[in-house]
């Protein structure tokens, strides 16, 4: 026995020198002869500057809450302070001084942009600027017109006589668009936000170039993972009639056991470690954002996707809002680390057909409008147009309902929520196209106040 242990020994010692030798071979050759370089510079430097430690107590006293929060945080552990995230270039546009700096070289600005955080997280930064969250979040409220009509003219009251220059007018804007989608920061002649222009949501574009905020998910000063990873974070923007996310999660069966049993889930493992056993359903970070399996974590929320789910007709994602084909796969990648083959296969073919439905019936109202407006039967004013009105609910409501239901498995609100609603819209549109065609007119205002049903 002694003597096949010897043997086997030096086997293995033999096949280890000469793996060595390989090795040590082929890493000369590959970089002229230099030394490998086997590990990684880390270097944590602990304690703050003079400067940052002002900050920290100076808002201690001002702003107990923020600097409690902080300490909680991954940030304070690793010795970043208030310092390094606010402090900016005097040359900066938002360069201002606060009460406690005052005087001195130093400048600061309260507004934190992804550009700040790319300092330190370059590749997420990256992956983000490419995403539905940065500049195409803030689109609709920044550069498309029929959205700034919508905030401004007709939300604003400007239709009414509500001036622009009232603040009252931006209401609608500051308390609902802008706080998901962001919008474009204003500033005055001391360098600080006006026109209730900030603070705002994901796609905010800041004056110095820089779009996104990292925050909306990692919420100041604590900047959790945990957090992100639980489908509260993402509840904010994604919910309500037009794309009731979170609540479709919560119907569905992966939203059941979170609300049963995530109490009791291990919440901040390292990104790419948290995988299926530190959880037992997934969230909306595990299936779009986190790694899982043979994926890694992305924080472009357009990686996984096929179906465009949000516009007026469904096609599959190209383009700056992602590659479908591409999407489709790595989201297999996702369900196959908890799904068979057959339930996975089946849960596609339903969004697909769903998408095909919808489609249906969008392809047919669009039909019905453009032989409208070939004989001047649309009304100028589309919120005053019973067709129009309704066409636009079939869409942004329940359209979207119908679609995101069944993408994640929320038969409530893929059903009675959706294609139930849809059909009904449909025969309204029948009715009124009938009535214009055959009267070559448009019918009397409807007594009802909104033709749009929720």
């Amino acid at each position: 026995m002694k003597e096949l242990f010897g043997k086997a020994g030096t086997l293995i010692l033999a096949s280890l020198f000469l793996g060595l030798v390989c090795s040590v071979a082929f890493a000369e050759q590959g970089t002229g002869n230099a030394t490998p370089k086997l590990h990684k510079e880390l270097v944590i430097k602990r304690g703050m500057s003079p400067e940052a430690a002002k900050c920290i107590e100076c808002h201690s006293k001002k702003t107990p809450g923020i600097v409690e929060s902080w300490k909680k945080g991954k940030m304070a552990h690793a010795a970043v302070s208030c310092y390094d995230c606010h402090v900016v270039e005097k040359s900066s546009p938002m360069a201002s001084q606060c009460s406690g700096i005052k005087g001195s070289n130093v400048y600061i600005s309260p507004m934190v942009s992804s550009r700040t955080c790319s300092r330190c997280h370059p590749q997420e930064v990256e992956q983000f600027l490419k995403s539905g969250h940065a500049k195409l979040a803030s689109f609709p409220v920044v550069e498309k017109k029929k959205t700034i009509n919508l905030m401004y003219h007709l939300e604003g009251a400007a239709f009414i006589g509500n001036s622009k220059s009232n603040s009252s007018n931006w209401a609608s804007r500051a308390a609902g668009c802008q706080m998901c989608h962001g919008g474009q920061v204003e500033l005055g002649p001391d360098h600080k936000p006006v026109k209730n222009t900030w603070p705002g949501g994901v796609g905010t574009r800041y004056p110095d170039g820089s779009i996104g905020t990292c925050t909306v998910c990692h919420t100041r000063h604590q900047f959790s993972v945990e957090e992100a990873r639980k489908p509260e974070a993402c509840a904010s923007c994604h919910l309500g009639p037009d794309h009731p996310d979170i609540e479709i999660y919560m119907e569905s069966k992966h939203g059941q056991i979170f609300a049963t049993q995530g109490e009791t889930w291990e919440w901040d493992s390292a990104p790419d470690a948290w995988q299926p056993g530190d959880y037992t359903a997934p969230t909306c970070a595990t299936c779009h954002m986190s790694g899982i399996g043979d994926l890694t974590t992305t924080h472009n929320i357009n990686d996984r996707l096929k179906w465009d789910l949000v516009h007026p007709k469904s096609v599959i994602r190209s383009g700056e809002r992602g590659d479908g084909e591409k999407g489709a796969k790595l989201m297999r990648k996702v369900c196959v680390n908890c799904h068979g083959p057959t339930q996975m296969q089946k849960e596609i073919n339903t969004l697909d057909d769903a998408v095909a439905l919808y489609n249906f019936y969008w392809d047919g109202a669009v039909k019905m409008k453009k032989e409208l407006a070939a004989k001047g039967l649309l009304g100028k004013d589309p919120w005053a147009d019973g067709f129009q009105e309704i066409m636009y609910y079939l869409w942004h409501h329940a359209g979207r309902r119908a679609r995101q239901g069944a993408a994640m498995n929320g038969p409530d609100y893929a059903h009675w929520h959706g294609f139930f609603m849809i059909f009904q819209m449909y025969k309204d549109l029948q009715q009124i196209y009938n009535y214009r065609m055959k009267n070559n007119k448009i019918e009397e205002p409807s007594t009802v106040m909104s033709t749009g049903p929720l």
